[in-house]
């Protein structure tokens, strides 16, 4: 004969821990918002960024689009304007290796990154001054 409390599965040892242990906690699906000076950090940096070309905008807009406006705004501006020169860049630094031509593609390159630097600056300055930045000229292809 066996007993029938032997037959029912007894709970775990740590059932029930989950709700009042904050280990078992689970993350937050979000992250938490950002303050206003991380905000206005991480919208300077993805201007700054754009002295390396499109990637350090396009992290930081990926990363902290949904956790601070003025960075999703900022990011997403810079990302913009630092996309379509370095793909550019990129091309003239290949024709640059041509034989006949190769020494113009290389001037073009160098101006562009030159460009690239400069307009980087002049925003990083204005936005970490909490002043929204809008580059002149700006194809917006990300929206």
């Amino acid at each position: 004969m066996s007993n029938t409390a032997d037959q029912h599965e007894q709970p775990a040892p740590d059932a029930g821990r989950e709700a009042t242990n904050p280990e078992y906690q689970a993350m937050p699906s979000s992250a938490q918002p950002l303050t206003a000076s991380e905000d206005r950090q991480f919208a300077t940096l993805a201007h700054f960024g754009g002295i390396l070309g499109f990637l350090p905008s396009l992290v930081i807009y990926l990363i902290f689009k949904d956790r601070g406006p003025f960075t999703a705004q900022e990011s997403k501006e810079a990302l913009n304007f630092t996309l379509p020169p370095t793909v550019v860049a990129l091309a003239a630094l290949l024709l640059s290796l041509l034989p006949v031509v190769g020494g113009l593609f290389a001037v073009v390159n160098a101006l562009i990154w030159v460009g690239l630097t400069v307009y980087s600056v002049i925003a990083g300055i204005q936005v970490n001054r909490g002043r929204p930045y809008r580059y002149d000229y700006n194809l917006r292809l990300i929206r």
